[in-house]
């Protein structure tokens, strides 16, 4: 029997106003659960601008707790609609310590858990590291209405054992929440060459686990970067069910059916052939 499941992406742009981003949000996800959307993924620090842009100390104001303010509102409509709500946010987890952090709610309003961005980024436009203490939880899963989702975030996308380890823990969908964009004034070639990248990394962690990959990201002109939009799903096989447009806010609801998984890994048995046993050097920064 086929287990389908709808998945609701939310691409949308941001502006300054943290409240409004909220409510905008949550405006999107009643249109998606209108669509038949089951479990929704909002991009990365939906609640405001990219502020890791520049290295400013007046930005922590903006990140909260959680559970806290965002997460309750957000409890209250999932529970009303009776969806999945996957929700990246700027955690304050104490005085002087700060994460990247998303919160999953279940479809009855109950807080699952968070997860924490475990790879933080630093480069000119993405100063994470100024802001974001690397995320101590571990990699997890969460046990869904609909499915067992596993939660990964933005510049997590580029690592496969991230992928790997959630797939191993349960994970029927890998979610990434993400914000990454291109500088303005780069020319269409370099354009195309990093967005093909980024959808191929984790085309290939689709493929080599065996799972559904969902990845939503932002759109919109901020500080010189042009967020590349482009959300989209893979199959377990690295197919592309729907990719969002570059440039529009989109709200889009698609079914996968997590069958697939077994069906894949069965003629793929790429999971049966690992030689776990061989292993161990991974964990080195290199081999010299």
């Amino acid at each position: 029997m086929s287990k389908e499941v709808n998945v609701g992406l939310i691409q949308a742009s941001c502006t300054a106003n943290k409240e409004e981003n909220l409510q905008k949000a949550i405006t999107k996800i009643r249109e998606a659960a209108a669509k038949g959307a089951q479990i929704i993924c909002l991009q990365e620090l939906f609640t405001s601008l990219y502020f890791c842009d520049v290295e400013d100390y007046d930005n922590f104001l903006l990140a909260e707790s959680i559970p806290g303010l965002s997460t309750d509102a957000l409890q209250i409509v999932a529970a009303e609609l009776g969806v999945v709500i996957i929700a990246s946010l700027f955690e304050k987890r104490a005085q002087g310590l700060y994460h990247n952090t998303t919160a999953v709610l279940d479809a009855d309003g109950t807080y699952l858990g968070k997860y924490r961005k475990m790879h933080i980024p630093d480069d000119p436009g993405f100063y994470e590291k100024f802001y974001f203490t690397p995320g101590d939880l571990g990699y997890k899963v969460f046990k869904t209405k609909f499915a067992t989702v596993g939660v990964l975030i933005c510049w997590d996308q580029w690592y496969p054992e991230a992928a790997r380890i959630t797939a191993l823990m349960g994970a029927e969908i890998l979610f990434y929440p993400t914000a990454i964009g291109w500088a303005t004034t780069q020319d269409e070639a370099t354009n195309t060459e990093q967005y093909n990248a980024w959808q191929t990394i984790q085309r290939s962690h689709a493929i080599a686990n065996g799972v559904h990959v969902v990845s939503v990201n932002r759109v919109g002109v901020e500080a010189g970067v042009q967020f590349w939009g482009g959300s989209f799903i893979s199959n377990p096989f690295g197919t592309i069910l729907y990719q969002a447009a570059h440039n529009n806010e989109e709200i889009i609801v698609h079914p996968i059916n997590l069958n697939k998984t077994d069906s894949y890994r069965i003629h793929w048995p790429f999971l049966r052939d690992r030689r776990i046993d061989s292993y161990q050097p991974i964990v080195n920064r290199m081999i010299d």
